[in-house]
């Protein structure tokens, strides 16, 4: 695990430098604007850098005398949005120095409170802003919890949560996220815990958007006690989009499921009437909900429209869908309304949720009647049922189920080459007509999974020591966290790698550098992360094991992408690179990609790329936040006057369900 200490370490760096700096030369006086438009004076800004390094060093004097981070994260949200503010000038908002300094107040009072052992500090009624360490980049990210006005820390009673997206902001940072939130009361109807989540800023809650969600409730859960059975999502706008495609992507995870406004495809949202090219248009299907209209079959969903509301069409269009697939859908449309709720339709709205939420999910073994589909194995599972493999990537794979009269669990796959099943769901299964086989004692009933792969036309039980080796097949296969595209990559722990070494081409050198360098500038601006960036002389075999490697550079400059080069599909000597079937110049070329990582293939390797949407599409729109690149591509490059390359996609390609290059 690379430790968050020289993280730290490298942020205090930059916080001195920022304030050593500040102070040299003639500065304008104190009362001075930053600059047009931002709401700071320079003598607020250097006030908050020095209260920023005060925080720095005691949050790092404590961690040097105790071994537990977790309470730190609370604080130290708030370090990185202090510096995050300085680096990108956000200082926009009517309130941007004001909020600045009481997020900076209440961390000060955190590290106090922390010296003395007052901890923890989010155990009474009303809203705190608090956070979790993320797995994928260990930063600490920020989420408010609502606690209700009769919420105590004793006794045994589990309460229901309430998960809240919200909607897009264009001022949205966690120093403005944490004064709309925190300190504020629990309106005195709610009746249960509330988290509203940060989601990492706009991002309609994809890629590391989405993991957060997934990661403060975990943390939540942790914090209090919290009944798993009735877990509530909604949000409105971009978190009603968010709503949609987690709710769907997930269904059995929430008890009910609310998306008011929210868009739920790209073509009709972003007005594009000329398709994509395929390797991008099948990965639309990752995020667009339009697609996983059979799993409304699977959870309660009510959705809300202003009449007058062009994001009307999300819900008509998610009612039409609906409608096809025989599944319940409340569609809730506000009388001459726009982009907002009316009081009535809001009051409907919560009323559905809180019905259900009295009564939670149904458990797993009550619903052995089904329909499931996916597009893809990142989203594969519904109570009893996994779909492990697809035949063909992003192309959808359902799953129906019924019960005979002799309690035979009869199932019917579509486009699914491996599954599993809950061993418990029934003593006896069929699936496509097969024979029957049987599930409570099959793998010698060890094992809480029950694991069947298409063989032919048929289907085949696995054993228990081939259950065991599932995880661990022969030749790369695609299954969950280890399916593409590039930009999957970037929603678990990830390492990028720089080389050391002599580059064979310089000018693809410049360009990777240039890459590594925008995918730092914009996962911290835009996702609010800190890529890890370490050098090819310092990689262990632990980061190899514990985090998918981004590799920049050539065979020659990095010794990582020699180390992995015989495992890749495509050759690459000083003069050349080989790639599905041409040759291509590196001085002009690259060829990111994304591949289970031969060192160790539990985990991605990446070649020379960071996600692969930038700057404009974060700006433009959330629908624009799709994989530009596939599985693999060929990109043109041309150096700008300045550090900046012009860039050109030559060809892109998903690879098949064995990471193969199809014809």
């Amino acid at each position: 695990m690379i430790r968050p200490v020289s993280l730290h370490i490298a942020l205090l760096s930059f916080v001195s430098l920022w304030w050593t700096s500040s102070m040299r030369g003639a500065e304008p006086s104190a009362d001075t604007p930053l600059g047009p438009g931002l709401n700071i004076t320079y003598g607020q800004r250097n006030e908050l850098a020095a209260l920023n390094a005060q925080l720095q060093r005691q949050t790092s004097a404590w961690r040097a005398d105790h071994s537990g981070e977790r309470e730190l994260g609370d604080i130290e949200f708030v370090i990185d949005a202090i510096s995050r503010a300085g680096r990108f000038q956000e200082y926009g908002h009517k309130k941007a120095a004001e909020n600045l300094q009481r997020a900076a107040q209440v961390a000060s009072q955190r590290i106090t409170a922390l010296q003395s052992g007052a901890v923890p500090w989010a155990m009474s009624p009303g809203k705190h802003v608090i956070a979790y360490r993320s797995a994928i980049d260990q930063t600490a990210q920020p989420y408010a919890v609502t606690l209700p006005q009769d919420f105590t820390v004793s006794g045994s009673h589990r309460w229901p949560l309430y998960v809240v997206l919200h909607g897009r902001s264009d001022g949205l940072t966690e120093a403005n996220f944490l004064a709309q939130h925190h300190g504020k009361p629990a309106p005195e109807t709610q009746t249960w815990i509330q988290i509203d989540v940060f989601g990492r800023g706009n991002n309609a809650y994809r890629w590391a958007g989405e993991t957060d969600v997934l990661e403060a409730i975990h943390d939540a859960v942790r914090r209090y006690r919290i009944d798993e059975r009735r877990v509530v999502l909604w949000g409105f706008s971009m978190g009603g989009a968010g709503a949609w495609h987690l709710g769907l992507h997930h269904p059995a995870k929430w008890c009910s499921v609310g998306a008011g406004a929210g868009f739920v495809d790209f073509y009709k949202y972003q007005k594009v009437e000329s398709p994509l090219p395929e390797f991008q248009d099948r990965t639309l299907s990752i995020y667009d909900a339009t697609h996983y209209a059979t799993n409304l079959l699977n959870v309660p969903l009510i959705t809300y429209g202003g009449e007058n509301d062009p994001q009307l069409a999300a819900s008509t269009t998610m009612r039409d869908l609906a409608a096809t697939e025989k599944a319940p859908l409340q569609v809730l449309i506000g009388p001459n309304m726009g982009h907002a709720f009316d009081p009535e339709s809001l009051a409907k709205f919560m009323a559905f949720h809180q019905a259900r939420a009295e009564n939670g999910r149904r458990e797993e073994y009550d619903r052995r009647t089904m329909r499931f589909s996916t597009y893809t194995v990142k989203y594969n599972e519904c109570d009893w049922l996994r779909i492990e493999e697809q035949i063909i990537p992003y192309e959808e794979s359902a799953v129906s189920s019924s019960v005979d009269d002799n309690g035979v669990l009869l199932i019917d796959t579509e486009n699914v080459e491996a599954l599993s099943l809950s061993r418990t769901v029934a003593e006896r299964v069929s699936i496509d007509g097969s024979i029957e086989f049987p599930l409570t004692e099959a793998a010698e009933g060890r094992l809480p999974q029950v694991y069947f792969v298409r063989s032919g036309d048929s289907w085949q039980l696995l054993s228990y020591d081939d259950s065991l080796a599932f995880d661990d097949p022969d030749e790369p296969r695609k299954r969950r966290h280890l399916q593409g595209p590039i930009d999957d990559a970037f929603m678990q722990s990830f390492v990028c790698v720089r080389g050391t070494g002599t580059p064979w081409s310089a000018a693809h050198q410049a360009y990777t550098e240039f890459c590594l360098r925008r995918f730092e500038r914009e996962f911290d601006q835009w996702m609010r992360g800190r890529v890890q960036v370490v050098a090819d002389t310092d990689v262990t075999k632990e980061m190899i094991a514990n985090h998918h490697l981004i590799l920049f550079g050539d065979p020659g400059s990095n010794s990582l992408i020699a180390q992995v080069l015989d495992g890749l599909p495509l050759e690459w000597d000083e003069e050349s690179i080989t790639w599905n079937g041409s040759r291509y110049n590196p001085d002009l070329h690259a060829v990111p990609l994304i591949y289970p990582n031969p060192l160790h293939p539990r985990k991605y390797v990446v070649l020379n790329s960071g996600h692969t949407f930038h700057e404009p599409q974060f700006k433009a729109s959330n629908a624009q936040l799709y994989p530009r690149l596939g599985d693999a591509a060929v990109i043109r490059f041309r150096p700008n006057q300045n550090t900046d390359f012009r860039e050109e996609i030559v060809s892109g390609l998903i690879f098949s369900s064995r990471w193969a290059i199809e014809e």
